[in-house]
């Protein structure tokens, strides 16, 4: 490796991306600081950005993003609430801009290589030659599921500094070592854009319009209770339904035309077959059928499955079926520890 080999970093004012840049000057690269301006950055996240980056001679750069942002992340995540979808909007962030418009200035700069703070590992397989993305050696802070929609052609230009350590614990050791200001700084907690955790508020907003109250029903369209609005709920949920039954009760779908909440009992929300789109690919297969594991949400355990494509969409037939499979949610398919590929969890018919 060239000693003096250029690499941006994204830098977020927080402690992971702030020992990445440690760990990459020890490395022998030369690092560049970027801090996006996004919707829910505030400024003393750039402050510290910028603190960490003159403590280490870091050039720092900012850029305003927030308008992108909009468009390619909260425009999407209020369609999709309207749409009665649980939408993951750090998909979209990192796909458009943590790595997409990073990378795009990172060439403005005669840069090549860039850089993010996420635990995950990206390796040339031996047997093809092509560079793959795989889970981090801390499986515990593996961050691998929102990462799948970065674009395959992007893995050869990505570093994850972070991939080798196993806690957080090490990555805060670092940051006291080099007396960093935020060694103790908290991790982030929850979406960006919406710190008080309020979605309601937040979504009632951004559509301008109260929320709606309606019906809730059984499957077979019984009265059993009356919802806030059908944003407030998601599939799975079973706290604030305000529904009192002898046997437990929870989200199982929408019938948004009559504005109504369906519920029904734990055993009506499993499935062992669903469809995803929007899929990106990050490993080239031929075969039309695939064995996987399948990972439905963020903390959810794998499940093994086979994948079916079908046209641009992928039918996936779990072998045990699982719990509360979201639409709107990804669906992030994994052969042992590598990424192939994943989709969003498109909404079923009842």
């Amino acid at each position: 490796m060239n000693q003096k080999e250029k690499v941006l970093l994204g830098m977020s004012g927080g402690v992971d991306s702030s020992v990445s840049a440690i760990l990459l000057k020890e490395q022998g690269y030369e690092v560049v600081g970027v801090t996006m301006n996004l919707i829910g950055t505030n400024e003393k996240e750039r402050e510290d950005a910028k603190k960490v980056c003159d403590q280490l001679g870091i050039q720092h750069y900012t850029l305003d993003e927030t308008a992108e942002f909009k468009r390619r992340v909260i425009d999407p995540f209020v369609k999709c609430y309207e749409q009665c979808l649980t939408p993951n909007p750090c998909v979209e962030c990192n796909r458009y801009l943590k790595f997409g418009k990073m990378y795009e200035f990172a060439q403005s700069l005669g840069i090549d290589k860039i850089a993010t703070g996420h635990y995950a590992r990206i390796e040339k397989d031996v047997e093809t030659g092509e560079m793959v993305l795989k889970k981090s050696a801390s499986l515990q802070k593996d961050q691998s599921y929102v990462l799948y929609a970065i674009p395959k052609e992007l893995l050869s230009h990505i570093l994850f500094p972070l991939e080798g350590y196993e806690s957080k614990e090490e990555i805060r050791e670092i940051a006291k070592k080099y007396q960093l200001p935020i060694a103790e700084k908290p991790d982030s907690q929850d979406i960006c854009f919406i710190p008080d955790g309020d979605y309601a508020s937040f979504l009632e907003k951004q559509m301008g319009k109260k929320a709606k109250k309606g019906k809730i029903v059984n499957q077979e369209g019984k009265i059993l209770g009356i919802h806030k609005g059908l944003h407030h709920y998601t599939i799975g949920q079973r706290r604030g339904l305000g529904i009192a039954n002898p046997v437990p009760l929870f989200v199982r779908g929408f019938r948004e035309e009559k504005n109504e909440l369906v519920v029904g009992e734990e055993a009506e929300l499993y499935q062992s077959q669903f469809q995803v789109s929007d899929v990106n690919w990050l490993s080239d297969y031929k075969e039309k059928t695939l064995e996987v594991t399948v990972k439905v949400r963020y903390h959810a355990k794998e499940a093994k499955a086979k994948i079916s494509k079908q046209g641009e969409k992928v039918i996936v037939d779990l072998y045990e079926p699982q719990k509360g499979i979201t639409p709107g949610q990804s669906a992030v398919f994994y052969q042992k520890d590598q990424v192939i590929g994943g989709g969003k969890i498109e909404r079923m018919k009842e």
